[in-house]
């Protein structure tokens, strides 16, 4: 068979996932207010993905809650406002601007975990090597996030490119994915990349971090989950439990046996 006609039936298909992975809610970022910041000492950032809101992480936010965690996001804007598009060194100099006014309106808060799902992901990275955010943060875990860049990002380009700088940084190996490769990760802030070989929209090995040679870099696989699913299974939640009570320096849970998971620090 035709080579490229492969190549198309395979980006069709990843495409079809994603527009699963799109809910277009304009309401997906109105603000609930249910952190104490004056009394947070595991504050937990959620940064969400491409063309997505703040609804994004509804269920893993209540996972997060009933277990302590004082959990807070961002508007990110975007399309109409809503929609997460603007270019990822933007998105994280918001993030940036955000996270030192909380500080410093409430000092006694503890060190920043970050989670952040897809691009999300990279918006956190970014803010954490590139903005000083290493300053603040202990703890970042993404999911299914293109650390390589992503294929289905070029029909992201064919889609919303006139509208989003942020989705040509997200295909493989753009200018921005290359830059921000360079130079190692900080030593003292633990980063882990969470992905499945079952995710269709950042297919396997997008979301695999390299070697930097500092020893706080972990890959972890679970098995049997799309990539809207990373932010909604159970088994994916005792997996970013572990992470953040390693960061935290917390007791670490016990692995259960609803999913099979592979832990690999990079080398």
């Amino acid at each position: 068979m035709n080579p490229f006609l492969l190549q198309y039936r395979k980006l069709s298909r990843q495409l079809s996932y994603l527009r699963g992975y799109l809910d277009f809610d304009r309401s997906g970022n109105e603000i609930v207010r249910r952190t104490d910041f004056a009394n947070c000492p595991r504050p937990v950032l959620l940064l969400y993905g491409f063309m997505a809101t703040r609804r994004t992480f509804e269920v893993l936010e209540r996972r997060l809650r009933r277990d302590q965690y004082c959990v807070w996001s961002i508007n990110l804007g975007g399309l109409f406002d809503a929609f997460n598009t603007k270019g990822i060194d933007e998105s994280a100099e918001k993030v940036r601007e955000k996270v030192e006014r909380l500080y410093a309106r409430y000092p006694s808060m503890g060190p920043l975990s970050i989670i952040g799902h897809s691009k999300g992901g990279l918006i956190g990275r970014y803010y954490v090597k590139r903005l000083g955010g290493d300053r603040r943060v202990r703890n970042l875990i993404t999911l299914g996030t293109p650390h390589n860049g992503s294929p289905t990002a070029y029909f992201g380009v064919m889609t919303a490119g006139l509208v989003s700088r942020g989705v040509w940084q997200m295909t493989p190996m753009s200018p921005f994915i290359r830059r921000l490769k360079i130079g190692a990760f900080p030593r003292h802030v633990r980063f882990a990349s969470i992905y499945s070989k079952s995710d269709r929209v950042n297919p396997f090995p997008c979301c695999i971090l390299e070697d930097n040679g500092t020893g706080n870099l972990f890959n972890i696989e679970v098995t049997g989950v799309n990539h809207r699913e990373l932010v909604l299974r159970r088994s994916v939640y005792e997996v970013i439990r572990r992470e953040l009570a390693h960061g935290y320096g917390d007791p670490v849970p016990e692995a259960r046996r609803e999913g099979v998971t592979r832990l690999a620090p990079v080398r």
